[in-house]
């Protein structure tokens, strides 16, 4: 369900949206574009509000049309994990509507954003009458699984130096940099040791370290990788 508080925007148009191009809807033809135009919805999400929550069932899809979205679980002791990051052009709750289960995690907006919704009863009509978006959808779910896979061996075999170093320059890839070359995220130090699965405190003891390194240059929240090499050798990535 869409949360509450969520702001209903104008629509934008499916046929003259660049970010579709960017997604698994691109495999859409005039008519079906038409179609999906016609039954979604799109909602203006600030930063810290939330799309779903872990546990509820799904209504449909969403389709990340601005923004960023951080998806993450939570333990009954209230330690919280980022399992993804969503950006323009990312589906956000198809493998839960697929599967016909309950959300994973809870989604929640990382920065403003807005994200389209498409209804349960459309987007099974839309496999249904379209094969290539079948594919589509079915190469999301493997890259998908492959990513977590990733993530979950990296979280069992690496320290927290090692995965940091691994965040630093996968936010590098995801965000890419500003013109004073920062990584162009707003995230806090929390989310930050969210996404690592460690304190925030130690967060900022190791970016401290990997400044005396000359790895990154840190100025309150900016980031600026200085040794991606160096980086990627800490975190034990090879070719």
């Amino acid at each position: 369900m869409v949360a509450a508080m969520s702001q209903k925007m104008p629509i934008p148009a499916c046929n003259w949206c660049p970010i579709r191009m960017e997604s698994a809807f691109s495999a859409l033809g005039s008519e079906e574009l038409a179609a999906l135009n016609e039954a979604k919805g799109c909602y203006y999400y600030r930063r810290g509000e939330v799309v779903f929550r872990e546990g509820s069932y799904p209504a449909g899809i969403y389709c990340v049309h601005q923004g960023t979205i951080k998806l993450y679980r939570s333990d009954s002791m209230g330690n919280v994990v980022i399992v993804r990051l969503a950006k323009q052009g990312d589906l956000l709750g198809y493998r839960a509507l697929l599967s016909n289960e309950r959300y994973t995690a809870t989604a929640e907006a990382l920065e403003d954003a807005v994200l389209c919704f498409i209804p349960r009863a459309t987007f099974f009509e839309l496999l249904r009458r379209n094969t290539d978006l079948m594919a589509a959808i079915t190469e999301l779910l493997a890259r998908d699984l492959r990513t977590a896979e990733t993530r979950l061996a990296s979280l069992a075999q690496k320290t927290v130096p090692q995965r940091l170093a691994e965040v630093l320059l996968y936010l590098r890839e995801l965000f890419g940099e500003d013109e004073m070359g920062a990584l162009k995220t707003s995230m806090t130090r929390r989310e930050l040791a969210e996404l690592v699965a460690t304190a925030p405190e130690t967060v900022i003891r190791l970016l401290s370290e990997f400044q005396r390194k000359k790895l990154v240059s840190v100025d309150h929240r900016a980031i600026r990788i200085l040794d991606p090499a160096g980086l990627a050798q800490v975190a034990e990535l090879y070719d």
